[in-house]
């Protein structure tokens, strides 16, 4: 994909629906005069006059305890430097989402208009009543040193350049357990450091805290080598200017131990590796382009261990594994600063989580089968659920320990659990899904080409190396859509099932659709006439293992659009029907609902069957199924048919898998209320459990049901989702959003890997097509 569309992305993703990123919504119910009367005048005057009393009131009834400022003053911001104030809001209203998705941590994002440092950290002091922590951000350097520094003195929040220390703490983890690997001491080991900037400062100065002999640095910036006789270091980078004049970079490798890059891309050769000491470390951490690429460095020697800032080689050095779950614990135990002490015990959690066992739901976001301590795995991945739950913590110990909370804990346990039911563990899962699909992306049919929103997803499914898309379609038509919308489809193959070009491949598929259904309607005229229609024939491409999956119903009714599925595709083994589900993404979680889309009334064994399909497909996504069957009745409160039909079902459910967390008839209501159920229900299955799969009795139930929670709930609904083909085919629901494409082409290549299919990387690099990808 061209800058150019990718431009048009970005800004499409930021002016879309309400501009920006971020929104304010109450905590509290405002809808009635008394509601309001008590958010505002005359209630509101109460907590006033109990925070006048009682300054540190204000935690108890104001959101300032959970509230970080991200302030900047856009004078250095990302690699496009000094663009003001005005420009740099996007990312700091990106940090906000960070803090918020990673840790729950409410931001309001404030730029100012002040380059002046002292006038910059009077105005960002002026704001403390305001904030529970203030993180800085995109200040350049040096001025970004005095303003941390002033903020820290006077301030009684904690303040973080997380410029600085972000790289700094999560680079010192990486650190420590490469060292180990390499069985290395930090005392004596020698660095070379490229870069002299907030972010390389902060680093060397951290990995002296752990141990590092400043002696043992040489230091380069833009101008050279630090060394004593120059006059232009400040007090912070005389601390390594240690070197002698005149030192050049390839002299300075020779026999180092460590690399440390934070500078720019390609200044490091072979060469230099080469010449390092046995057993070298190498963090080249230029973004986008690191000091020197993986490939070529791994290919240098093979007793280095490596790490960069990028997504796609092992050991990704990430600021999000670090600032979110720091100032979660400094918030919980009110922290007056965030100290050494406080980095140090993040750089260790950091360093200690990525020796104990890596929980499966990360294998699968990275496509690993058990990834383990060593070379490729010396820091924890961005995406792994544990890190709340062991960075906070481990840093809110530290600032108790310290001295410097003002707040204790001391159920270290409940702790944990109440920062995993912050966000639920399992609610990465779409990062999960994405992450997973780009490791191995398939050939992906979309048999409904000629629409705008198909060719919008299918360009971003392809850029984003999700899948290889197939267009099905005539091509002159769907080109200029793609042109009349400045959609970039270049690269990516177009068919027309109706071609001359296609003849052979139609031939050939008849044959196949004739032979399947010869003695269910079909003639073999008609078998060759009905090949020609697209969904047909992208069911075929998948039958014949021309593609991977299909995806079609954007623009087709639901029965139309699944009829060739099971005329070409057939069930799975074992399945007697197919079923219809949704996963909607809500506040407690991720929940799959069934059946919504297929089967109408369903037995008391077809609902058992529907249940045991989706809890084979939840266990896909790597998460425990804990189902609720689910009617207008409780246990058997209700005699009527209806009721006793779940409840049948259940107990089919429970005979057939006596270790499957399931049970009903129950009440929506009483799956969610844990209270009511432990207290009336007490020998549920479920008590103290989280049910994530709700089974509804019939169709119209569970169709109602998860619109319901789309439109009103304002849950985030990817589906439906086929259960029970043998091979991947998904139907979209009439009018799909660009957004619901893209997640459905992430379940559809997900499924397609967990089906085993074919080599898609062998098919592709010996294919015409897809040109840019193999570049």
């Amino acid at each position: 994909m061209s800058n150019e569309l990718r431009k048009e992305q970005a800004l499409e993703y930021h002016a879309s629906g309400r501009p920006g990123k971020i929104e304010v919504v109450p905590t509290k119910e405002a809808k009635s005069q008394r509601d309001l009367s008590l958010a505002y005048s005359p209630g509101v005057a109460e907590p006033c006059k109990e925070i006048h009393a009682n300054k540190e009131d204000v935690y108890k009834y104001t959101a300032k305890g959970n509230l970080v400022g991200v302030i900047s003053n856009g004078t250095a911001v990302l690699g496009l430097g000094d663009i003001g104030p005005e420009a740099s809001k996007p990312v700091m209203e990106g940090k906000g989402v960070l803090f918020k998705i990673f840790a729950d941590i409410d931001v309001f994002d404030i730029e100012i208009n002040e380059k002046d440092p002292a006038k910059f950290v009077e105005i960002v002091r002026s704001l403390e009543p305001t904030f529970g922590g203030i993180n800085l951000e995109d200040i350049k350097a040096p001025e970004c040193f005095f303003i941390e520094q002033e903020l820290k003195k006077q301030m009684n929040i904690p303040v973080m350049h997380d410029d600085q220390h972000g790289t700094a703490i999560i680079s010192g983890a990486a650190l420590l357990n490469a060292l180990e690997l390499q069985k290395k001491k930090i005392e004596r080991v020698k660095f070379v450091v490229s870069g002299a900037g907030a972010a390389a400062m902060s680093c060397c100065k951290l990995y002296v805290a752990l141990g590092a002999k400043p002696e043992n640095f040489i230091m380069f910036d833009k101008d050279g080598v630090l060394h004593k006789g120059r006059n232009d270091l400040d007090e912070n980078r005389r601390i390594f200017a240690h070197a002698a004049a005149g030192t050049t970079m390839d002299k300075a490798f020779k026999d180092a131990d460590v690399f440390l890059g934070l500078s720019v891309g390609n200044i490091v050769t072979p060469e230099m590796i080469k010449t390092m000491a046995k057993r070298p470390i190498v963090f080249a951490m230029a973004n986008p382009d690191p000091e020197i690429t993986y490939e070529a460095a791994a290919a240098t020697r093979d007793d280095l261990i490596m790490a960069t800032g990028r997504t796609d080689y092992p050991n990704q050095v990430n600021n999000v594994l670090g600032f979110p779950y720091i100032f979660r614990g400094a918030l919980d135990v009110r922290a007056t600063q965030i100290n050494e002490a406080m980095k140090l015990a993040a750089v260790k959690a950091l360093a200690d989580l990525t020796k104990t066992a890596v929980p499966d739901i990360v294998n699968l976001a990275y496509n690993q089968r058990n990834m383990v301590f060593g070379p490729e795995y010396i820091i924890p991945k961005p995406l792994d659920p544990r890190l709340l739950a062991t960075v906070a913590p481990a840093v809110a110990k530290a600032a108790i320990d310290s001295g410097v909370a003002q707040k204790k804990i001391t159920n270290w346990e409940a702790y944990a659990v109440e920062l995993n039911k912050r966000l639920g563990l399992d609610n990465q899962i779409i990062r999960v899904l994405g992450n997973r699909a780009r490791k191995d992306p398939k050939r992906l049919v979309f048999a409904e080409a000629d629409n705008q929103k198909i060719l919008k997803a299918a360009s971003i499914i392809y850029d984003e190396g999700i899948a290889y898309p197939i267009l099905l379609g005539e091509p002159t038509r769907i080109r200029k859509i793609a042109a009349d919308n400045n959609i970039d489809i270049a690269d990516i193959p177009v068919i027309d099932p109706k071609s001359d070009e296609m003849e052979e491949r139609r031939n050939h598929y008849a044959e196949i659709f004739f032979k399947k259904r010869q003695r269910k309607g079909f003639n073999y005229y008609e078998s060759k006439k009905i090949v020609r229609e697209r969904l047909h024939f992208g069911c075929l491409m998948v039958e014949n293992g021309d593609a991977d999956a299909m995806i079609s119903g954007l623009t087709r009714n639901y029965a139309e659009a699944i009829r060739p599925a099971l005329q070409i595709i057939g069930v799975d083994e074992g399945v007697k029907k197919i079923a219809g589900m949704y996963l909607l993404l809500t506040k407690v979680g991720p929940l799959f609902l069934a059946d919504t889309t297929i089967n109408l009334n369903p037995t008391a064994e077809e609902l058992a069957d529907i249940a045991m399909l989706v809890a084979k497909e939840v266990r896909n996504f790597n998460i425990t199924p804990r189902i609720a069957m689910l009617s207008y009745s409780n246990f058997g409160s209700s005699d009527t048919p209806e009721a006793k039909l779940v409840a049948k079902a259940t107990a089919i459910l429970k005979e057939r898998n006596p270790s499957l967390l399931v049970d009903g008839e129950m009440q929506a209501s009483i799956a969610f209320n844990s209270e009511i159920l432990a207290d009336n229900y007490p020998f549920s299955d479920l008590v103290e459990q989280q049910v994530n799969v709700l089974i509804f009795p019939n169709l119209t139930a569970g169709n109602v049901a998860y619109n319901l929670l789309k439109e009103v709930g304002g849950a985030d609904a990817i589906g439906p989702i086929l259960l029970g083909l043998k091979k991947p085919v998904h139907v979209l629901q009439l009018g799909s959003s660009v957004r619901s494409i893209i997640n459905m082409a992430n379940i559809a290549v997900v499924d397609a890997q967990l089906k085993n299919l074919n080599n898609t990387k062998e098919v592709v690099a010996k294919s015409k097509w897809w040109q840019r990808k193999k570049k």
